[in-house]
């Protein structure tokens, strides 16, 4: 029987064009929905990550305490034989080591006197190392306004608008003024190899990047970084194994009764994101399940007309000496065959326009201006396994659905009415 509908469904266009048409247009739009709402929340998250939180992140207890002033002075020490350990124990996980610290920039003009000056937020990170990923992860040679990125010891990067309000350009000199781990006040020259624009006025307002080991030797920080952050394998954020591997790192190396011993927090546990974490994973299922019932009731309607029509053929079915029962099941077969076959289409289609959007993004840079938040300024979607099957619910339930609705109705109806409309 199933051959037989599906050569009816496949020949009789005029049956199974619009019905398949709906369904695939259906179920396209669910697809690429959750795709791009996956997406959208998920950039701001990995933004934050990569910028300032990670995946997760270690640093002392004291300095976890304070961790909103960045205090350099309650850094993690012996850094390397951590981070031995750290690999050995957690290898799948990518470790990097962060400094971030603040002060003054101070730019001199051409007799050596100060010409403007400026508060700094500073991140020290790994640029210079033939292996590190940190210039992809934050994209910086995307970034660049000018220059280009430090190759040598002594170089910095600067955001684009603070070196307009410093009056100072590629190749210059000017001197960081900030206090060193031990409290001391630091004076130390370092050339500006290019400018950067991040989208983000948090960003963009003053901030400096520098070689993490330009950083050390500027702050007296020998084998101590403030922070180190690590990145789950796939990449992406997963929360449930963050909270995993947190309580496995705690329950071995956290002594809470040390001031200075390591603790792990996860990205839901700093800056508020947890809130934002909770937030992202409600409204994406809230709002793709709003839209598959918005669709499901499209899609129901459209089953449930398509049958009414048949009341005819349903008449003749009858008189030829088919049973209701059998009408009623062939009916909802060939609804299941239809469903399929606009789902299989409308998540082809679905998938591939979110992978466009995944590829190549949507641009969003002038709607984020003066934006305090680090956003980004392209929003990508982002295919994962739920995208592959989450337009069948609409596509072939709905639409049997609203088959069998259309279906009771003409099953409770008379034989003999289905043929006064059979002659009408």
């Amino acid at each position: 029987m199933i051959k037989f509908l599906l050569n009816g469904v496949i020949r009789d266009k005029s049956r199974s064009r619009l019905p398949i048409i709906v369904v695939s247009v259906g179920v396209m739009l669910t697809v690429f929905l959750h795709a791009y709402i996956t997406g959208f929340m998920g950039d701001a998250l990995e933004m934050n990550a990569k910028f300032n939180y990670g995946h997760v992140k270690i640093m002392t207890n004291a300095y976890a305490e304070n961790i909103e002033l960045n205090p350099i002075d309650l850094a993690i020490i012996d850094v390397e034989d951590f981070l031995e350990k750290l690999n050995a124990r957690y290898p799948h996980i990518k470790w990097s080591q962060r400094i971030q610290f603040g002060g003054l920039v101070d730019a001199p003009d051409e007799y050596g006197e100060t010409k403007a000056q400026g508060p700094a937020f500073g991140l020290g990170l790994d640029i210079l190392s033939p292996n590190s990923q940190e210039i992809d992860r934050l994209n910086l040679a995307n970034s660049l306004v000018r220059g280009s990125l430090p190759a040598n010891s002594g170089e910095i990067l600067i955001s684009e608008l603070f070196s307009r309000k410093l009056q100072v350009n590629p190749g210059d000199d000017v001197t960081l003024i900030g206090s060193s781990m031990n409290g001391s006040m630091v004076m130390y020259n370092f050339t500006i190899a290019g400018t950067l624009s991040f989208g983000v006025d948090i960003m963009d307002k003053g901030s400096i990047i520098v070689d993490i080991e330009d950083v050390k030797i500027a702050l007296d920080m020998n084998d101590a970084v403030s922070e180190i952050i690590g990145f789950l394998p796939d990449g992406y954020y997963n929360h449930k194994n963050a909270l995993s591997i947190q309580d496995d790192f705690n329950s071995k190396c956290n002594n809470i009764n040390d001031e200075f011993a390591p603790v792990m927090l996860t990205l839901g546990d700093q800056g508020g994101m947890g809130a934002y974490i909770e937030l992202s994973q409600y409204w994406s299922w809230y709002i793709t399940f709003v839209f598959i019932i918005a669709m499901s009731l499209v899609l129901w309607n459209a089953g449930l007309l398509g049958a009414l029509r048949r009341y005819g053929e349903v008449g003749i079915r009858l008189a030829m000496g088919e049973t209701k029962g059998h009408v009623y099941t062939s009916m909802i077969v060939e609804s299941v065959i239809i469903g399929i076959i606009g789902s299989v289409f409308g998540t082809f289609l679905g998938l591939f326009f979110a992978f466009i959007l995944q590829e190549y993004g949507l641009n969003i840079e002038g709607m984020m201006e003066g934006a305090s938040v680090m956003f980004p300024n392209t929003i990508n979607a982002r295919i994962t396994t739920m995208d592959f099957y989450i337009g069948f619910i609409p596509g072939v339930i709905s639409t049997v659905i609203g088959t069998m609705l259309a279906g009771i109705g003409i099953y409770k109806r008379q034989t003999a009415r289905l043929f006064k409309e059979l002659e009408a």
